[in-house]
C-alpha cells in the first residue's frame, strides 16, 4: 500500500504522541524506584558503574572492572556503545541538578530511547504488513507486552533494550517494499545489535538466512540481498573497530571478537556476491544458497572449533555448580505457571496471526514477507523452550502476526450497529490479542506463597536498597567477600570493591566465591579472603543466592555463619537494628 508525503507525516504524529504517553506513564510507575535508584538488576548496576568509570577516565577501549577482584579486575564482555546515551545523559544533567540526581534521571531516561526505536521500527512495520492506521493497535499490544516491556522500563540501562529495538528495525527492513532501503536497515540494525552484545545473534542470523531465501525464490530481490551483506559487513567493521574493548580483541566465543568479524565480513561478502550474479534459474540460486551457508558455517567450524558450544565456554564446574542455577537461562516450562503463561501468550498468538494472515495474503505482493514473518515467529517461540531469556524478543515478535489478527476483528467490532459489540466486543478482542488476558488471569488469581518463599521476596527486596547498604557504604573503602549476586550493586552504590561478580568471564572468582560460602571448612573461606586482600564479609540471609548455599550445602559455611557459627578471625560489625545484614570484619 502506498502513501503520500503528508500520510507519512501524519503517523509520525501519533508515533510520538503514543511514545511520549507510554513514556510518561513509565516514568509515573517506576517514581519511587527512580527515587531510590533501585537498579535492581545486576547489569543495571554493573553497566552504571561502567559509565561512571568512563566519565572518571577510564579508557574507551579498557571494559573491564577494576572494582570487581581488584586490582586487576574482571573483564566484561559489553561494548561502550551502549554507555554513550547514559553518559550523555549525566553529564548533561550534572550542571543543573549535581551528580545524585544526574544518576538518576539519566538511568530513568535512557531506556526510553531504544522504547522509542523499536515502537517506531514496530509501528512501521505493522503499516507497511497490515494497514496504514494498523500501527495504532500495534502500539497498543507493545504496551501490554510485559516480558518486552521490562527491557524498556526507566533504570533498566542494560543493553537488551536496544537489542530488541535493533531487531525490530532489522525486521521492518525486511518488510520495506524498497529493496534496497530495506536491505541496508537489516543490515546495519544487525551489525549495531552485534556491536552490543551476540545475546540476539540466533533471531538475527535467522532474519539474513531469510532475507537470502527471499533472494533465492525471487531474484528482484537481488538489491534487497546486496545492501544487506555490504551494511553486515561494514557496519560489524565498524563497529568493532569503535566499539571492540582490548580484552575482545582476543579469539573468544562471547562477544564481537575477530572470531565473529571475520565470519561476519565473509557472510556479507557473500550475499553481496550472490546478489550480484545473474543466476535466472530458481533451483541454481537455491543450490548457490545452500554451499555458501554450508562455506560460512564449515568455515566456522574448522576455523574456530572452540566456538560451537555454548558461547560462555564456562567449565563444568562453574556450569554445574552457579551457571545451571541462572533463572532466565532455564527453559520457560521449568518456570511456574505465572511466569510462562503471560510470556508464551503473545508469542503463541503472533503466530497464529501471522499463519492466518499468510493465507489472507498468498496470492498478494506481501505473502513472502508474511512468510518470513512467520518464519521468524515460530523460530523465536521455540527459542522459549532453550531459555527464558528468549521471551521478550518473543513477544516482540508476536506484536506483528497478534497486529494483523486483531486489526480486521477490532474494526468489525468497532463499526458494529451493536453499541454492546462495539464496547465490549472491542475491549474483549483486544485483550484476546493482546495476550493482556494472560496477565489479567496471572494478577487476579491469588498466590499463596510458602513463608520460605516470603521471606525470599523479602531479602531480595530489602537488601539492595540503598538504606539497608547506607551503613556499609559509610565504612572507609575495602574489599568485600559477599554473595556474587550482591557484587554489582555495592560496586554501584558504594565505595567497596568486591570479590566476584556474575559475568562468566570472571569464572576463578566465581568459584572462589562459592566454595568459600559452600565448603564445611570455615579456612576455605578465610583462606578466600586473603589471597583476595578482602577485609569484610558480608551476607544478606534469605536472599535468593543464599537459598543454593543453604539447599546444597546445608553444613557449609553460609548455614555455619547464619547459625551463630563465626571463626575466630572474624569480628562483628555492628550494624542498625532491623538491618537485613550480617557484616563481619577479618581480624586474622
Amino acid at each position: 500500500m502506498t502513501t503520500g508525503a503528508d500520510d507519512r507525516t501524519h503517523w509520525r504524529w501519533w508515533f510520538l504522541l503514543a511514545w511520549a504517553v507510554i513514556a510518561a506513564w513509565l516514568l509515573h510507575y517506576k517514581w519511587n524506584a527512580i527515587h531510590w535508584f533501585a537498579l535492581s538488576d545486576t547489569d543495571d548496576n554493573m553497566r552504571f558503574a561502567q559509565v561512571r568509570a568512563l566519565i572518571d577516565g577510564q579508557g574507551w577501549y579498557d571494559l573491564r572492572q577494576h572494582r570487581v577482584d581488584p586490582p586487576a579486575g574482571i573483564s566484561i564482555h559489553w561494548s561502550r556503545l551502549v554507555d554513550l546515551p547514559i553518559a550523555a545523559l549525566m553529564l548533561l544533567i550534572r550542571p543543573v541538578a549535581g551528580g545524585a540526581e544526574a544518576a538518576r534521571w539519566a538511568c530513568a531516561l535512557a531506556p526510553l530511547l531504544p522504547l522509542g526505536l523499536g515502537l517506531y521500527a514496530t509501528m512501521l512495520t505493522a503499516r507497511r504488513l497490515v494497514d496504514q492506521w494498523a500501527f495504532l493497535l500495534a502500539a497498543a499490544i507493545v504496551a501490554c507486552a510485559q516480558t518486552t516491556m521490562l527491557m524498556w522500563m526507566p533504570l533498566r540501562i542494560d543493553h537488551h533494550g536496544w537489542q530488541l529495538a535493533t531487531l525490530a528495525v532489522a525486521v521492518s527492513g525486511m518488510a520495506d517494499p524498497k529493496r534496497l532501503r530495506g536491505g541496508l536497515t537489516a543490515g546495519l540494525a544487525t551489525a549495531v545489535s552485534l556491536t552490543i552484545g551476540l545475546e540476539l545473534l540466533p533471531y538475527l542470523a535467522v532474519t539474513g538466512a531469510l532475507i537470502a531465501l527471499w533472494w533465492a525464490i525471487d531474484v528482484d530481490q537481488r538489491e534487497r540481498l546486496r545492501g544487506y551483506g555490504a551494511a553486515l559487513a561494514a557496519g560489524t567493521a565498524l563497529g568493532y573497530v569503535l566499539f571492540g574493548s582490548f580484552d575482545n580483541a582476543q579469539m573468544l566465543c562471547d562477544a564481537l571478537t575477530p572470531v565473529y568479524l571475520s565470519t561476519l565480513l565473509a557472510a556479507g561478502g557473500i550475499c553481496v556476491a550472490l546478489g550480484s550474479l545473474p543466476i535466472a534459474d530458481r533451483r541454481v540460486r537455491l543450490a548457490a544458497l545452500v554451499v555458501a551457508g554450508a562455506a560460512i558455517g564449515a568455515g566456522y567450524a574448522l576455523a574456530f572449533p572452540q566456538c560451537l558450544g555454548r558461547p560462555e565456554r564456562v567449565s563444568p564446574e562453574l556450569e554445574k555448580i552457579w551457571l545451571s542455577h541462572v533463572r532466565e537461562a532455564k527453559p520457560l516450562y521449568q518456570h511456574s505457571w505465572r511466569v510462562w503463561f503471560p510470556t508464551i501468550s503473545l508469542s503463541a498468538i503472533g503466530v497464529i496471526g501471522a499463519a492466518a494472515t499468510l493465507w489472507r495474503e498468498r496470492a498478494t505482493p506481501r505473502a513472502m514477507p508474511w512468510l518470513l514473518v512467520l518464519l521468524l515467529s515460530i523460530f523465536s517461540a521455540l527459542l522459549l523452550l532453550w531459555q527464558t531469556r528468549a521471551g521478550p524478543a518473543s513477544q516482540l515478535m508476536g506484536v506483528i502476526g497478534a497486529t494483523a489478527l486483531g486489526w480486521p476483528l477490532m474494526r468489525w467490532t468497532f463499526g458494529h450497529r451493536w453499541m454492546a459489540v462495539r464496547v465490549l466486543g472491542t475491549v474483549t478482542a483486544f485483550l484476546f490479542v493482546s495476550g493482556a488476558f494472560a496477565g489479567l488471569i496471572v494478577k487476579n488469581v491469588p498466590e499463596k506463597k510458602p513463608q520460605w518463599r516470603q521471606r525470599v521476596d523479602t531479602a531480595n527486596r530489602r537488601c539492595p536498597t540503598l538504606p539497608a547498604l547506607k551503613p556499609i557504604a559509610a565504612l572507609p573503602p575495602q574489599t568485600i567477600l559477599t554473595f556474587i549476586d550482591l557484587g554489582p550493586r555495592i560496586v554501584a552504590v558504594t565505595r567497596h570493591d568486591v570479590i566476584a561478580a556474575p559475568y562468566h568471564r570472571a569464572g576463578d572468582a566465581i568459584l572462589d566465591v562459592q566454595y568459600a560460602f559452600r565448603s564445611t571448612d570455615p579456612e576455605t573461606a578465610h583462606r578466600t579472603m586473603l589471597r583476595h586482600k578482602a577485609s569484610l564479609l558480608l551476607i544478606c540471609p534469605g536472599l535468593s543466592e543464599s537459598t543454593v548455599y543453604g539447599s546444597e550445602a546445608p553444613k557449609g559455611f553460609y548455614v555455619q555463619l547464619v547459625k551463630g557459627q563465626v571463626p575466630t578471625w572474624l569480628a562483628p560489625v555492628t550494624l542498625p537494628a532491623g538491618s537485613p545484614f550480617k557484616l563481619w570484619r577479618l581480624i586474622g
